[in-house]
């Protein structure tokens, strides 16, 4: 999409242009000068003026202005379409005591000032929206004062200034650096990477939402392993994930799992999450063989035919992806997806030989077609052999919805009409009813309560 067409950068502009009549600086900022540099379509586009908060709202009086960070000189200019523009006053920043955000902000109307107390190299720069229009030159257009387009041109990301200062006053940037490192397919440059390994312990100061998030971002924007073996290298897995940083060196069966130990086996199916992956089936692949450090047992020396196992894995694994995920403050819905996926990953092994109503209650699991993704990269990262993916995604795909999770031909109200007494026998009485129709033996509720007479007994009177 041409900019001249993206209703995204004509609101940043129209903002901008206003700002400019009304004798301030305004300049498109940060990431969306990036992204123009790079070739890529922004995500969103913010302006970064001269103008003070107040002067911002009162401009945009007609729109919907709010202050969505009045300490920090933000105000966010909503446009009647929803389309949100971020317009930030350039300033300098106090001192950082809490590891986020700084005590104090002083108001400036010097762009240097502002763009030197960003994050990396490639998000500090500034575009005129003027000169780009008129020229459709998005280089000539920037304003570049800390050399964020060497660094784009040598693809590495590069913080502005000294890197321990940086990561001090926002421990949040050091997940950020590896983001955009990963995403991008830039290195980190040295000088910063040795910032991040040295403060990399302080990064707990971050709230665990904004560690969720920023982790989250790693594994669904197309390089999660190459994300995740940046965060091992610089020492931040440690600190946010210690629980992964533990299937290095787990050795696995070599018949099952020629690929290597169960970090290796993790790594290759992160390198299988497509770009805009869902979060629950991302966390599924990462959490999906957390339990085998737990459960590792060598094999028997004494016995030839024995192997390494990993007898309760699964059900180890769920509790401790429980743990991380609680810790994380994801909510109920994520977690139950998320933990769902490690507790049924190994099912697909026996799906061939189940019975036609455990199969059929398998295929109703909850999103499904995740379950599906998990196991195909599942195998993809070790044994390769997609036979039971196929015959599971065959029947997903052609078993009528209604024959998987039919209406019930028989509910709680129907068993005390004819007599039986409500108690914890309801419970399985109707799960048995619902497996012989599932396995289309009864198809009636007659024949169902006949069913449930045969199996139970008859009611006592």
């Amino acid at each position: 999409m041409a900019e001249s067409e993206n209703p995204k950068y004509l609101a940043a502009r129209e903002i901008a242009n206003r700002l400019r009549a009304a004798g301030h600086q305004a300049y498109l900022a940060g990431g969306c000068v990036r992204d123009l540099l790079l070739g890529l379509i922004p995500k969103d586009y913010d302006v970064a003026t001269s103008a003070t908060p107040d002067t911002v709202l009162s401009l945009f009086r007609e729109k919907k202005a709010l202050t969505v960070g009045a300490h920090f000189g933000v105000v966010l200019v909503c446009e009647p379409d929803g389309i949100a523009t971020e317009v930030a006053t350039f300033r300098n920043d106090g001192a950082y005591t809490d590891g986020r955000r700084p005590d104090s902000v002083r108001f400036s109307t010097d762009p240097r000032e502002d763009v030197r107390r960003r994050d990396f190299t490639i998000n500090g720069m500034l575009l005129d929206n003027e000169i780009y229009d008129r020229t459709g030159d998005v280089a000539e257009a920037t304003l570049d004062f800390v050399g964020g387009r060497d660094d784009l041109s040598s693809r590495v990301v590069r913080a502005i200034g000294d890197p321990s200062l940086r990561f001090q006053e926002d421990k949040l940037r050091m997940l950020r650096g590896v983001r955009f490192a990963a995403r991008l397919g830039f290195a980190i440059d040295p000088g910063t990477a040795a910032g991040i390994r040295r403060l990399a312990s302080q990064v707990t100061v971050v709230s665990p939402e904004r560690i969720r998030d920023e982790v989250s971002l790693i594994l669904t924007e197309g390089s999660a392993r190459v994300g995740f073996e940046l965060l091992d290298q610089l020492g931040l897995l440690l600190h946010i994930l210690p629980e992964i940083t533990k299937l290095h060196g787990v050795e696995q069966p070599p018949e099952y799992h020629p690929e290597g130990d169960v970090w290796v086996h993790t790594m290759l199916l992160l390198e299988k999450l497509p770009r805009g992956a869902s979060s629950t089936l991302a966390w599924g692949a990462l959490l999906h063989d957390v339990g085998k450090p737990a459960t590792f047992r060598a094999p028997d020396p004494n016995d030839p035919k024995d192997r390494i196992r990993f007898n309760g894995h699964v059900e180890v694994g769920v509790r401790i992806a429980e743990e991380i995920l609680s810790r994380l403050r994801f909510s109920n819905e994520e977690i139950d997806q998320i933990t769902a996926l490690v507790k049924n990953h190994m099912r697909f092994g026996d799906v061939r030989h189940m019975r036609e109503a455990t199969l059929k209650r398998f295929l109703r699991l909850r999103h499904f077609d995740e379950h599906l993704a998990l196991h195909r990269m599942d195998c993809l990262s070790s044994h390769c052999d997609l036979s039971l993916y196929d015959f599971a995604k065959e029947k997903y795909e052609t078993v009528p919805p209604e024959s998987i999770q039919p209406k019930p031909l028989l509910s709680g109200h129907e068993l005390i009409s004819a007599g039986y007494a409500p108690g914890p026998r309801f419970k399985k009485m109707l799960e048995a009813a619902e497996d012989a129709q599932l396995e289309g033996t009864v198809r009636t509720a007659a024949e169902a309560l006949r069913f449930v007479q045969d199996r139970f007994g008859a009611p006592t009177k």
